[in-house]
């Protein structure tokens, strides 16, 4: 009996959430492009800001295996309660100064962006909040989210505990050497795939997740 050949290697999707998404028809061309998760953000400030009308509406009209992931910046944790009641996200995104302690109170799954300053240690970050499901890595700039500005991605550690989310600045003509030199878990793309702020371009969702398909090849 010939012996059964082994797997030399083993492979990874990466996957893909398309963030700050206002419209349902954004929300459909993320999903039938092949995204795995949008994104809704409840942060007054941002021109990507929801109501809870506009995210009930996006989150039920996603198709199976498709999730809705809820980004808050310093909320107010019954404001996150509502939102978790009304829209029922797979997992919330803590994005502004929350401790540990913010994150888990609320019993939901979540996962934390880290703003990738100088002199942050990873490392730290990821034991101090071992209770996130993953790490966003994102850039740092004034007030919270990466503007569409890339950082230094030789600054990410080798080992880090939990699983990455590269951010930040990603768009169809740079994520695909993101993800060879990276190698996360998943990428978050935002101002990269917009025809403007708040709005997607389907054209640009649908290169940006062939771009990312490339890279797994």
């Amino acid at each position: 009996m010939s012996e059964i050949a082994q797997p030399t290697r083993t492979s990874h999707r990466t996957r893909i959430k398309i963030c700050g998404i206002t419209r349902v028809e954004d929300a459909l061309d993320a999903a039938h492009a092949g995204a795995d998760a949008i994104g809704l953000v409840f942060y007054p400030p941002s021109p990507r800001n929801v109501a809870l009308a506009q995210a009930r509406d996006i989150a039920a009209c996603l198709p199976p295996f498709v999730s809705a992931v809820t980004l808050f910046v310093n909320a107010a944790p019954q404001f996150v309660d509502e939102v978790i009641d009304q829209v029922r996200p797979a997992l919330l995104q803590f994005h502004g100064d929350e401790t540990p302690q913010d994150c888990s109170r609320h019993g939901h799954p979540y996962i934390r962006a880290a703003r990738m300053r100088e002199g942050l240690d990873l490392l730290d970050f990821a034991s101090r909040f071992s209770t996130s499901h993953a790490l966003v890595l994102d850039t740092d700039q004034p007030g919270y989210g990466g503007g569409g500005e890339v950082f230094d991605w030789s600054h990410i550690p080798a080992n880090v505990a939990l699983p990455l989310v590269l951010s930040g600045g990603l768009h169809a003509a740079n994520v695909t050497h993101a993800i060879r030199q990276v190698r996360p878990w998943a990428v978050d793309v935002s101002s990269g795939v917009e025809a403007s702020k708040g709005i997607k371009s389907a054209q640009r969702i649908a290169e940006f997740i062939a771009a990312v398909r490339a890279a797994d090849l």
